[in-house]
């Protein structure tokens, strides 16, 4: 699901297809399959999809030669073929190309992982303020309150005062007046 919930967009989790199918075939090559020297010389001065049906071949376009991919190395060495004509898996995907795709695409993770982790930093402590925000506020609800009732009793106590000075000041038990006599 897309982000803020909105409905009818798709998630973008995917890698572009050339990319996936060259990983795919990158991981084929490291499975350490016979190099077939001679059906890889064969097809030089042929074409590129003829030249790559043998995932262990890398076709060079500037010399239209079909070689064998150096299975010890990752990218081909220059003295073999340049990157920006080599091709491996698919022939409209340089090795240039594929550096440079898979260095935005590992940077664009990089930066989405850091913006999720300061993000949930942020949520962290954002959501502790609030408790520090109502504690404060509670301890000032009970400072009012505390208040409060001291100026209730004062006020009572000049009430009564005012009271028993006019004769006005109820007794607790109105028949104790009676008693003392």
């Amino acid at each position: 699901m897309a982000f803020g919930g909105t409905r009818g967009l798709v998630p973008r989790w995917e890698l572009p297809v050339g990319v996936a199918a060259l990983l795919l075939l990158l991981f084929s090559v490291t499975a350490a399959q016979e190099p077939s020297v001679a059906a890889c010389s064969q097809n030089t001065n042929r074409t590129c999809e003829e030249c790559l049906k043998n995932v262990s071949c890398l076709w060079c376009n500037t010399n239209k030669a079909c070689l064998d991919y150096p299975v010890t190395r990752i990218l081909p060495p220059s003295s073999l073929c340049t990157l920006s004509s080599a091709r491996w898996g698919v022939c409209w995907v340089n090795f240039e190309a594929l550096i440079i795709t898979l260095s935005v695409v590992g940077g664009g993770l990089l930066l989405a992982l850091a913006a999720c982790c300061c993000a949930c930093c942020c949520r962290r402590k954002r959501s502790r303020k609030p408790d520090k925000e109502e504690e404060k506020a509670a301890r000032e609800r009970e400072e009012r309150r505390v208040r409060q009732e001291e100026r209730r009793a004062e006020m009572k106590s000049r009430h009564d005062e005012i009271r028993k000075k006019y004769g006005l000041f109820k007794e607790e038990n109105p028949y104790a007046r009676f008693e003392n006599n």
